[in-house]
């Protein structure tokens, strides 16, 4: 899971609104990488959010912080960008490219930026800020969501069984198991949505058997068009998975935007 842009966009919206303090938000992060640094991707963005411009000394992720909250930041929404694919993105210019590469990023739409993260060395993570117009950022339910991912475990189990790679991998729901145990677990705010936790959980495990299911190839196909069969199919499932966690973090996110209702 890209669980670096999913743990940014949840904890920054809670803490904008007052539901999380701002340590926690940097403890959350820490959880990920060890160390965190800041950056803008150009000059005009640096002066717009006080950040540091990319190739100078960056700064610490608090000032990404206080840059959103400078900026009139509100609600923050996850981008799961892929070739073809760029829904919850939107924008132009730079910062779709490098969403693209890193394959997530966060945007903050009100305040006009989105940010996305890189290992540039070993357990370093940098942000690098963008200019995000806000245009182009659609939205699905969790509703949604919840029945594509039934759709898609349904269609994975029966494709992974008609190509033979259970035959072929006996141990598969062992090295599903294996790889869903060894995938990081990130903090989330007191007050989570327990829906989002559930589709989230779901996702996970649709991709480890999408990674087992990729890792095999060619594996049961008893053919090139066997396998090319195999590799079609299994790219609308990579879209469920990367639908249900947009639609997981706008859910955990609507939730923290939500007045808090007094006993």
């Amino acid at each position: 899971m890209s669980i670096a842009s999913a743990t940014l966009t949840i904890w920054a919206t809670a803490w904008l609104y007052g539901r999380a303090a701002a340590d926690d938000v940097l403890d959350a992060l820490t959880a990920i990488a060890d160390r965190h640094d800041v950056v803008a991707a150009d000059e005009q963005t640096a002066a717009d959010a006080d950040l540091p411009v990319l190739g100078t000394t960056p700064a610490p992720p608090a000032r990404l912080l206080a840059a959103l909250r400078a900026r009139g930041a509100d609600a923050g929404a996850l981008a799961l960008p892929a070739p073809g694919d760029p829904r919850g993105l939107g924008g132009r210019g730079s910062v779709v490219g490098a969403a693209l590469a890193a394959g997530e990023a966060s945007v903050f739409a009100t305040a006009g930026l989105a940010v996305v993260p890189d290992v540039p060395a070993d357990d370093l993570m940098r942000w690098t800020v963008y200019p995000h117009s806000g245009e182009g950022n659609d939205h699905v339910t969790i509703g949604e969501a919840e029945r594509g991912l039934t759709e898609a475990v349904r269609a994975a189990t029966t494709l992974l069984t008609e190509l033979d790679v259970a035959r072929e991998r006996p141990d598969a729901t062992d090295a599903v198991r294996s790889r869903l145990r060894k995938a990081p677990s990130p903090r989330w705010p007191g007050g989570m949505s327990g829906r989002a936790l559930h589709v989230m959980r779901r996702a996970d495990e649709v991709e480890a058997i999408l990674e087992l299911a990729a890792a095999d190839e060619p594996g049961g196909a008893v053919s090139a068009s066997a396998a090319e069969r195999r590799a079609e199919a299994l790219r609308p499932l990579d879209a469920a998975v990367r639908q249900a966690r947009r639609a997981a973090v706008l859910e955990a996110v609507r939730g923290f935007t939500r007045p808090v209702t007094q006993p």
